[in-house]
């Protein structure tokens, strides 16, 4: 099957086409081609997109991947990701920095099989765990992460929505596995979403953070809250990606397309 679009950035047409599809156990499960980018869809709901010769294109992906560069080359080693989808953050953040460790853990069984075989999440450094992401952060007994990133989805009658409630219990959980200076990362389905979330309700949560930011896309409505350990600014975050050439956004290459605000 195939169809034709439109790539947005450059306004050149490119080949949609279904890889593979399959109906388990009630849920439709597809990954789609769109020229080079991989992308998977459960249920009609868009969770992963992935391009190996751009692995930044102003996506949502990219929102989780950012809040990374707040911090100086080397200093991200351990990193945890809770809904790992197709594995694009993991890819992103494997392409770009030298992580010593990435975990991704994924309820969906599918999910996995799909990250490996068409995503190619199959670093040495990745470790893909079938798990429940709450019971198995409650059990974990081992070093602590620089960065979590917790991209915890499930579909609603085709949309998206937070599978875990972003409260105090759940961000005192997160908070505790990070290391002193580490970087929590949470998506949330809008503005109202971040809004409501424990680090604006719970005085004792905003404590545990020395700063917070929102980052936002045009091209979706997500809002990622960063949760910083450390005090950082704006400016850091774009000293850092500057050093970066396919991140440097003062650079008319650069495929980023974000908007950062000090929370």
């Amino acid at each position: 099957m195939a169809c034709f679009g439109i790539n947005i950035s450059t306004g050149r047409g490119y080949q949609l086409a279904v890889l593979w599809k399959r109906e388990i156990h009630g849920s439709t499960y597809e990954v789609r081609s769109a020229g080079q980018t991989c992308r998977l869809y459960t249920d009609g709901v868009f969770h992963s997109q992935f391009n190996p010769r751009q692995p930044v294109g102003g996506s949502v992906w990219d929102l989780l991947m950012l809040p990374a560069f707040f911090y100086p080359r080397g200093a991200i080693r351990r990193v945890l990701v809770l809904g790992v989808g197709g594995g694009a953050v993991i890819r992103q953040l494997n392409h770009f920095l030298e992580l010593e460790q990435v975990v991704g853990v994924e309820l969906n069984p599918i999910h996995l099989q799909v990250a490996k075989r068409f995503f190619k999440v199959d670093a040495a450094n990745v470790s893909l765990v079938e798990d429940d992401a709450v019971a198995w952060l409650k059990a974990y007994k081992g070093p602590k992460y620089d960065l979590i990133i917790d991209d915890l989805f499930a579909e609603a009658g085709g949309q998206p929505e937070r599978a875990v409630a972003a409260d105090k219990a759940w961000m005192s959980l997160l908070r505790r596995h990070l290391s002193a200076s580490g970087a929590l990362v949470m998506n949330f389905d809008g503005r109202s979403g971040l809004r409501n979330c424990a680090y604006f309700r719970e005085p004792a949560i905003k404590r545990q953070f020395a700063c917070a930011f929102q980052l936002t896309t045009r091209l979706y409505e997500n809002h990622i809250g960063a949760f910083l350990r450390k005090d950082c600014m704006r400016k850091d975050l774009f000293a850092e990606l500057a050093t970066y050439s396919q991140l440097n956004t003062e650079r008319k290459t650069c495929r980023l397309n974000f908007e950062v605000k000090k929370l």
